[in-house]
C-alpha cells in the first residue's frame, strides 16, 4: 500500500514542481523525480514512521549522473502535495545554494589548487598506517619474496 501511495504522491508532486520530469522507482523501493532541465533530483522514500516519508534533494551532474543528496527532511505523507512541494522547493534551493558556493579555502588563496588544509586529510591517512603499501596483502607478498630469495640462497650454497 505504501508503495502505490508513494508512487501516486511522486507523480502529483512532479507535476506541481516541474513541467518536464521523469519519475521512476529506486531499487530500495523509493521514488525519484528527475528534472533534467533544472539539473536537480528529488527522492521520496518511506521513513521510520508509518505515515512519514524521507525527502532528499540533489543535483544532476554532467553526463546525467546524480550527486549525493545535499539536504533531506522527513514529512508526513498525509500533509498533502502543497506542504510536500514547499518542502521540496526549500531542499532544492539548499542544493542550489550549496552548488553555487566555492570550495572552502579556494577564494582565500585565489589559486586553483586550493589551500593546504584541503590536502591534510591525505597526509593524516598515511600517518595513521593506512598508506598505499602497508596493507596485509603487501606484507604477505613481501614475506613470499623474502622466502624465495632465502630458498635461492640456500640452494646456491648447497649446490655450489
Amino acid at each position: 500500500m505504501v508503495g502505490a501511495q508513494l508512487r501516486d504522491t511522486a507523480q502529483e508532486l512532479a507535476a506541481v514542481l516541474w513541467r518536464e520530469h521523469t519519475v521512476y522507482r529506486e531499487r530500495s523501493g523509493g521514488m525519484v523525480i528527475r528534472g533534467e532541465h533544472v539539473r536537480r533530483w528529488i527522492s521520496l522514500a518511506p521513513a521510520g514512521g508509518r505515515d512519514e516519508i524521507l525527502v532528499r534533494a540533489g543535483r544532476i551532474l554532467d553526463g546525467g549522473t546524480t550527486a549525493p543528496a545535499r539536504s533531506e527532511a522527513v514529512v508526513p505523507l498525509s500533509a498533502g502535495t502543497g506542504v510536500l512541494a514547499a518542502t521540496c522547493r526549500r531542499l532544492l534551493a539548499d542544493a542550489a545554494a550549496d552548488a553555487a558556493r566555492p570550495a572552502p579555502g579556494r577564494e582565500a588563496e585565489g589559486r586553483p589548487g586550493g589551500s593546504r588544509k584541503s590536502r591534510r586529510p591525505r597526509k593524516s591517512a598515511r600517518r595513521n598506517g593506512r598508506g598505499r603499501h602497508t596493507g596485509f596483502g603487501s606484507w604477505v607478498i613481501l614475506v613470499c619474496v623474502a622466502g624465495v630469495i632465502a630458498l635461492f640462497a640456500y640452494s646456491s650454497a648447497m649446490h655450489g
